[in-house]
């Protein structure tokens, strides 16, 4: 995401906010082209190691964790993109919600990572009005590497909920909050995550 300067602000616009001179943007969001066709080559890759993923997820994975592939119309896997869920860390404002995540996969991955999304978008500072969610795994330009696990991906996006990394903002609203009054910000995550409780 560009952010632009604001003449005489002192601040730079972002997602429809304002966001401190200084602070660098999360540059996570990615090229068209996700999950688009399914052939040989480099997509015979990304389908192989996605089935090895869903494989080792279902052999082992994370409590209160969910991930698996959606499936195309006529009712085979659809690897390329996988229904998620993430439970708030016990102890946390973030306790008793779980937060849906939508994770889309490019015919270059591993090469690449997904892009993840909660869906519907969460009040964080670290994920775009739109769902997108702005972690440094999940950006080719720091953090991703190919041996990264979908369980590493999610269990590092849970970690973020409640440690989120404010040199990297997304969401000006919730960036604004979280760092001039956090005790507004806190119950304004106890109040989604009772949102976001399981029925």
């Amino acid at each position: 995401m560009q952010a632009t300067n604001l003449q005489n602000s002192g601040q730079r616009q972002m997602m429809g906010g304002a966001m401190p001179v200084g602070v660098s943007t999360c540059s996570s969001l990615m090229p068209s082209g996700i999950g688009a066709g399914i052939g040989g080559g480099v997509a015979g890759i990304a389908q192989t190691r996605l089935s090895q993923e869903r494989k080792a997820w279902r052999k082992s994975h994370p409590f209160g964790f969910v991930a698996k592939p959606t499936k195309h119309a006529d009712g085979t896997l659809n690897l390329m993109n996988w229904e998620c869920a993430i439970p708030g860390k016990k102890g946390t404002s973030w306790e008793n919600g779980v937060y849906s995540l939508r994770m889309m996969f490019k015919d270059d991955y591993p090469s690449s990572p997904p892009k993840c999304k909660f869906e519907p978008p969460l009040f964080h500072p670290n994920v775009y009005p739109s769902g997108t969610v702005c972690l440094s795994i999940l950006d080719e330009e720091k953090d991703w590497r190919p041996t990264v696990t979908i369980r590493q991906i999610l269990t590092g996006i849970q970690a973020l909920l409640d440690d989120p990394n404010i040199k990297d903002p997304a969401q000006a609203e919730a960036y604004t909050i979280f760092t001039s009054n956090k005790a507004e910000y806190n119950k304004r995550i106890r109040s989604q995550a009772e949102q976001f409780r399981p029925t």
